[in-house]
């Protein structure tokens, strides 16, 4: 980020393998990455005062059922939020698109976060995209959408990007890809 023009990261780096992805706000560890883990990386630039986020989960080989299954229905989220959310939506209605898919496939007690959260000259400030929130979406507004399920002791995964609040939907301006496989 710094070689391309960032003036700093926007928040401290969180990295969680294995068990460890499964807390939404991992420390660094002695954890070894191993074949079959999944890997959250959440991270951010500043850069003229401005705050990014994108959260990615790598995919370390070949992953056992239920992990591949908990990414797959993540990947099926974040889709439905970007395809679906529009401006004047209150955070209540646009979180339950996301969380829905999460909660159909018997996994919404392990979603114990926001679907998203605007970001600016702070990392977290509104509108936030909840489960309680009254704030509307507006055009103009820069929100994260970032759909996540949590299994303790096994792994975790969330998937993270920038919107745009358009005046059709969500523009993401996360250019990586949603799904990395390595290994």
């Amino acid at each position: 980020m710094l070689e391309l023009g960032g003036d700093d990261v926007a928040f401290d780096v969180i990295v969680g393998s294995g068990p460890n992805g499964a807390r939404p706000h991992a420390r660094p560890g002695d954890r070894i990455i191993e074949e079959g883990d999944l890997v959250v990386v959440d991270f951010g630039c500043l850069l003229n005062g401005y705050r990014s986020d994108c959260a990615r989960t790598v995919e370390v080989g070949t992953l056992a059922p239920q992990l591949s299954e908990i990414v797959e229905i993540c990947l099926r989220a974040f889709d439905v939020a970007l395809s679906t959310i529009v401006p004047g939506m209150t955070g209540v209605e646009a979180d339950k698109v996301g969380r829905q898919v999460i909660e159909d496939a018997g996994y919404g007690e392990h979603f114990g976060h926001a679907l998203g959260h605007g970001i600016g000259l702070d990392v977290h400030e509104a509108p936030t995209v909840s489960k309680i929130s009254t704030d509307s979406l507006a055009e103009g507004q820069v929100v994260t959408i970032e759909p996540g399920i949590y299994l303790p002791e096994l792994g975790g995964v969330r998937i993270e990007d920038l919107c745009v609040v358009g005046a059709n939907g969500l523009e993401s301006v996360t250019a990586l890809p949603a799904r990395i496989t390595v290994g």
